[in-house]
This record gives C-alpha cells, structure tokens and sequence, in this order.
C-alpha cells in the first residue's frame, strides 16, 4: 500500500499526458475550481478535493467508450489513493460505473461535473463572454431550455442537488463563485470584475 498523495501538478502531468484538448483541460479546471470552493466552504481539504476535481475526466479524450474504467486503471498504475479512485468513479455513477457517490467530496463532484457545463454554456452566450457577471437567475433561464446545452444532463444535477440536500439555485450559486475563481484559466473572465 503506497502513502502516496498526488498534488495539483502530479493531477496537471497526469491529465495532459492523457488529454491533448483545450476544451476538456477547461473543464477539468471548472470542477477543480468549484471542488476547491465547495471543499472550503464544507471545510474539508481543498487540495484533495481540488485533484480530484481536475483528474475527474482523464480517460475520457482518448478512451471515451470506457469512460471511468481506464481512468480507474491508469491512477491504480500510478498509485493514486483508493479513495481518490473511488471518488473519480462515483461522477460516472448509473452512467458508466455502478459506483454510487457516498462521501460529501463525491456527491459534490456528482453534481458539480455536469453543472460546469451548462454555466459555461450559459456564460458563453452573454454579451461579456464571463462568469463574473453571471447571475443564477440567467442559468435558471437556459436550464429550462433542453435544447440549449443539450449534452448537460439535468437530472443528474437534480440527483446531486437532493444527495447533497441543497436547492438547485444554491447549488448553481456555488458552482459560478467556484468558477469565478479560476475565470482568467478557463477563458471566461471577459472583462468584467
């Protein structure tokens, strides 16, 4: 049994050896970004919950057909802790894995995952192109519209939200801070402050 703990540049190293794609590396520092918020706000470990956030997707450019599988073999390659392990396989639960999110850490991945999406989406359409300017009430608007980021799964993100005991509008709430957070890395601080 290793006592090894990755660090965020271990989880950087790791996810660009494995994921060439501007576009998925944002994302995963979107989940990171809102991991490290909500682990602050529960006051549980910003660092662990933040790696996990960011390694959460790392099979999925090159091996999207076993989405969470390859990811679980390539960190038990790499001596990742189980429970860092579990967590990243709990996101893909009644989807790709059967590994349903117990811990707050994984539950909050669960829904937050999904939830980055559609903020992103959300803040891509507004005239200042940012999160920093973002209001609930304007991704309360697109989620209604199923045709608009149509590959965001809602009801995973309901799901989430009742695993966790929160309202859909807090839970939106938490997520744009987190992302607010790391704006500038992920394109979407626009001009605003």
């Amino acid at each position: 049994m290793s006592n090894y703990i990755p660090d965020r540049n271990d989880a950087i190293k790791l996810f660009k050896e494995y994921n060439k794609s501007e576009s998925l590396l944002k994302h995963a520092l979107s989940v990171e970004g809102v991991m490290r918020y909500m682990a602050r706000k529960n006051s549980e470990d910003e660092d662990k919950w933040g790696v996990i956030g960011l390694i959460h997707d790392l099979d999925y450019e090159m091996y999207p057909e076993i989405h969470c599988t390859k990811t679980e073999e390539i960190l038990k390659k790499n001596n990742w802790p189980e429970e860092y392990i579990r967590a990243v396989m709990s996101h893909g639960w009644n989807i790709v894995t059967n590994v349903e999110p117990l811990s707050k850490l994984e539950k909050t991945l669960y829904a937050m995952d999904e939830l980055t999406g559609l903020v992103t989406t959300s803040a891509l359409v507004r005239p200042s192109k940012s999160v920093m300017d973002m209001q609930v009430k304007s991704v309360k608007k697109k989620w209604k519209d199923k045709r608009f980021a149509a590959g965001v799964n809602r009801d995973v993100i309901e799901r989430g939200a009742e695993m966790l005991g929160v309202e859909i509008p807090e839970l939106i709430n938490d997520c744009i801070m987190g992302m607010r957070e790391v704006a500038e890395e992920i394109g979407l601080f626009g001009g605003e402050i």
